[in-house]
This record gives C-alpha cells, sequence and structure tokens, in this order.
C-alpha cells in the first residue's frame, strides 16, 4: 500500500480510537469510571465531553459529597461553551441547593458574569445588561469585602454606559424625527436615571432646542406656555454651566423665544 494511501486510513484509525473511548465510557453503565473520566475531560479543557458525561452521572451523585462540586464543575461547563443562560440558570441553582458551600460566593458571581456576557450591543433589548447589574450589585452587598468588588464595579460602570447610551440614542432619535415632545421626556428620564452622566451638559442644551422647536410647531392656545416652558430650561441651563460653549447659541434661542411670546 502506497503512503499517500496509509496516512489517511491511520489517521482515521487514530480517530475512531479516541472516540471509541470516549463511547466505551459514555455508553458503560460505570458510574465512577463516567465521573472519573468527566472530571478528567473537565481538567483538560474538553468541556463538551465533560458536559455530556456529568449530565449522565450527575443524579446518581445527589445527597454524595461529590455532588456539590459535580454541580459546580458541571455549571461551569455550560459558561466554558457560552450557552450562559444556562450557565447562569445552574450557577442559580446551586446557591440555592448549595447555600453553606464555600463555592456559593464563585457561583453568585458567575451568575452576574454569565448575564453579562449576554448583555448585547447597546441598540438591542437591554434585559440581560440590567440582570448583570443586579447580580453585580447583590454580589457586593452581599460580600463587601470578596477581592472581586472591584472588578463587579468596573463591569458595572461598563453595563451602565451601554445603558446611558441606549437611552441618550433613544432620545436623540425622537429628537431628529421632530417629535420634540418624547425627546424633552427621554432627556429627563436619563438625566434621572444617569444624574453623573458625562454628557449632561449637551443633553441639556439639547431639551432647550427641544423645547423651542415644540413651541414653535405647537397649536396657537399651547405656544405660550411652551415658549415660557423653553425659558426655563434656559435659565436652569445658565445656572449649571455660566460659562458654557453653548451660551451664544442659547442667547439667540432665548431671543427668537422672547420674540415669540412678545408677537402672541
Amino acid at each position: 500500500m502506497s503512503l499517500r494511501l496509509l496516512l489517511p486510513l491511520v489517521l482515521t484509525v487514530f480517530l475512531t480510537g479516541c472516540k471509541s473511548e470516549f463511547e466505551r465510557v459514555r455508553l458503560s453503565g460505570n458510574v465512577d469510571m463516567i465521573y472519573q473520566k468527566g472530571v478528567d475531560y473537565y481538567e483538560k479543557g474538553e468541556y463538551q465531553k465533560a458536559q455530556t458525561l456529568f449530565e449522565i452521572i450527575i443524579n446518581n451523585f445527589r445527597g454524595k459529597k461529590e455532588a456539590e462540586d459535580l454541580y459546580f464543575k458541571y455549571a461551569n461547563t455550560h459558561f466554558f461553551l457560552k450557552n450562559y443562560l444556562l450557565s447562569a440558570y445552574y450557577f442559580n441553582n446551586f446557591t440555592t441547593t448549595y447555600p453553606l458551600s464555600n463555592l456559593k460566593e464563585e457561583a453568585e458571581y458567575m451568575v452576574a458574569f454569565s448575564y453579562y456576557r449576554l448583555s448585547p450591543i447597546f441598540r438591542l433589548d437591554q434585559a440581560y445588561t440590567r440582570k448583570a447589574i443586579d447580580g453585580f450589585q447583590d454580589f457586593v452587598n452581599n460580600h463587601p469585602r470578596s477581592e472581586r468588588v472591584e472588578e463587579c464595579n468596573r463591569l458595572m460602570d461598563i453595563l451602565r454606559a451601554k445603558l446611558e447610551r441606549k437611552a441618550y440614542e433613544e432620545a436623540k432619535l425622537y429628537y431628529d424625527l421632530r417629535e420634540y415632545q418624547a425627546s424633552l421626556q427621554s432627556f429627563e428620564n436619563l438625566l434621572r436615571d444617569f444624574p453623573e452622566t458625562r454628557d449632561a451638559e449637551r443633553i441639556r442644551f439639547l431639551m432647550v432646542e427641544a423645547a423651542y422647536a415644540w413651541a414653535a410647531n405647537s397649536i396657537r392656545e399651547k405656544r405660550q406656555e411652551r415658549y415660557e416652558q423653553t425659558l426655563e430650561f434656559i435659565q436652569v441651563f445658565r445656572n449649571k454651566y455660566p460659562g458654557s460653549s453653548y451660551k451664544e447659541d442659547l442667547r439667540k434661542i432665548e431671543t427668537l423665544t422672547q420674540t415669540a411670546l412678545k408677537n402672541l
């Protein structure tokens, strides 16, 4: 037989042998063997094989001393395989099933971290982002001396910045679409939810512009009230940012507003 034909045959036999070993263990019915081989696969980073074997025997260890470590490893395989929703589910189950475990603190962190991994770009629904923030905050509250507190705070800052970006872009979209009332309400909600935002000055200026545009595009009976509201927004802005780079633009809007009120 030529070498060219022999090499694929050898490779096939080798791969079949490796697979046969896993299949032999999986189908053996030997709980101890499956457990030990599952742990071996886990420690080697072969998480799919480890998970498959753990699933076969995990119920057999219920009530035994190995159960706690086995369940934690099983939850971890889901995380390593990027099945983050399942890893959050199983780590959460771990915290309730083993409330006195030395691994409970780590499991609580992994619940939040799994949701962190599920957090999508800011344009999409942020339900998992909020779950992650809640999880990290609970962890910090429950374990204030943990070495993970600093990391939790850092990750929460990242997640909150994402929520802030989403809120800003939604409010700005209303503004660009000339939905000025909705824009004003959205900007107000943003400032309430994120009082420390670095974009507060720009947001408040956009609120002045939106208030003026809303008034100018209102029916006559509503204009006076809304122009007066615009002047209130202008005064709030001046009080907060007396040296703002927007002061000239602000003065122009104020002049237009006062003129419109006189004409009414």
